[in-house]
């Protein structure tokens, strides 16, 4: 058994909480229910272990005292209250409300999807949970399913400030990125500074997950969703589940925006629309302005200088949250992929007579690529603009075969 291990067992006081058992592990430490025997409550105590080499041990003590200064200093119903934070030798621990419900992950890999209306009611409570924050300079940076709780009474309430940002912080660096590579917003990706839309981003993307039950950005490895975040555009939310709003579309595609300046520029502006969204009557009012300020918005960034993720070409050290594939990735932001169309001035014919040149019997053949002998024997007269000499002729019909398998191969080559 593990130094670690052993010393979580072990473990049966925190200060003056008495550890009830153990909810779940993290990267930087345990979860532990416990009882506080002082004004006798439930707590959930968040731990760190202090037993690291020296070289990690500052990072995880300063990023604990962050989160506990970050969420110590915000009071809203859909937060989860800090009560206090302490230290032994080897563990650093903070007490928080403990909640009597599940994770939305849970729900969500259970589920798969939820109600429409419980959609929007849980993606509403975190924006405003998210504005509160945001008012008073604390960027979460990391929203997700397994950091947004749920009552039994339908209470949605923001956990683990763990990677927030305070104003006045300085331990998060231009380059490096911390959060979920599924939920990043393009200019996390990047390796920019994020603000106060990188989390309403985040936030669309869960209400996504919420909506349909998948990811707006889907690819094999964490490289694939993170290229798809940085360059494609999302399907809308109703064409992959029927009885989506067109309202609900317009508000994801917002906040969905690869352009910061194109999104929602507050959380309490999300989160008004997605109220309005369910109001008998008030939707196509509410369509009619939301597509106005999206036009508005859209030629906004239009005029403003390109500033965004999706211009960013540096190369960028991306490392991962614990909860997802966990590996140092140097990343380049990469050119969108090419397409491939059939060209206005491709000539299907022109190439099967070219094809059919190579392969002998060309002459044989008109310029509509048919066979001559399905002509029996005419003239054939073409004036000035396909001029060219009568011919006559009678043609084997194993031309016929030759002449179609010419034209099905001059397709394939020509349009691979």
């Amino acid at each position: 058994m593990s130094t670690v291990r052993a010393l979580q067992e072990a473990t049966t006081h925190l200060g003056r909480y008495e550890i009830l058992m153990r909810l779940g592990e993290g990267a930087m430490g345990t979860v532990y229910k416990a009882h506080d025997p002082l004004l006798d409550r439930l707590v959930a105590i968040k731990t760190v272990n202090l037993n690291l080499p020296k070289e990690d041990l500052a990072e995880y003590e300063a990023r604990f005292n962050q989160e506990a200064r970050a969420a110590g200093g915000l009071s809203h119903p859909n937060i989860v209250v800090i009560y206090d934070i302490g230290r032994t030798d080897r563990l650093a621990y903070m007490a928080m409300e403990y909640l009597e419900g599940r994770e939305l992950r849970s729900i969500l890999s259970e589920r798969g999807c939820v109600s429409i209306e419980e959609a929007v009611s849980i993606a509403a409570q975190v924006a405003e949970g998210l504005a509160y924050a945001h008012a008073r300079g604390v960027v979460h940076r990391d929203v997700k399913p397994t950091n947004i709780m749920l009552n039994k009474d339908g209470l949605a309430k923001i956990t683990d400030f763990g990677i927030a940002r305070l104003s006045t912080s300085e331990l998060t660096m231009t380059g490096m990125i911390l959060g979920s590579p599924r939920y990043m917003s393009p200019e996390q990706i990047a390796g920019k500074r994020a603000d106060q839309r990188s989390d309403i981003f985040s936030l669309g993307v869960v209400l996504y997950e919420l909506l349909t039950g998948q990811a707006p950005f889907q690819a094999d490895t964490v490289h694939g969703v993170m290229y798809q975040t940085m360059n494609a555009k999302a399907p809308i939310p109703s064409a992959a589940r029927v009885g989506i709003p067109k309202i609900l579309d317009f508000i994801v595609a917002k906040a969905l925006a690869k352009a910061p300046e194109t999104r929602y520029q507050s959380a309490r502006e999300f989160a008004d629309d997605l109220r309005i969204s369910l109001q008998p009557g008030r939707s196509g009012e509410a369509e009619q302005q939301m597509l106005a300020r999206l036009r508005s918005a859209s030629e906004n960034a239009a005029a403003a200088p390109r500033g965004t993720a999706g211009a960013a070409d540096d190369s960028t050290t991306i490392s991962t949250s614990p909860d997802e594939p966990t590996e140092e990735m140097p990343i380049k932001v990469a050119i969108p992929p090419q397409t491939f169309t059939l060209s206005n001035v491709f000539d299907s014919t022109e190439a099967t007579m070219r094809l059919a040149a190579l392969s002998g019997p060309a002459a044989e053949l008109d310029m509509d690529g048919r066979p001559l002998s399905d002509l029996q024997d005419t003239d054939i007269t073409r004036t000035s603009s396909g001029a060219r000499p009568s011919v006559s002729t009678r043609v084997a019909p194993w031309l016929w075969v030759v002449a179609a398998g010419s034209a099905a191969v001059a397709g394939y080559l020509l349009l691979r």
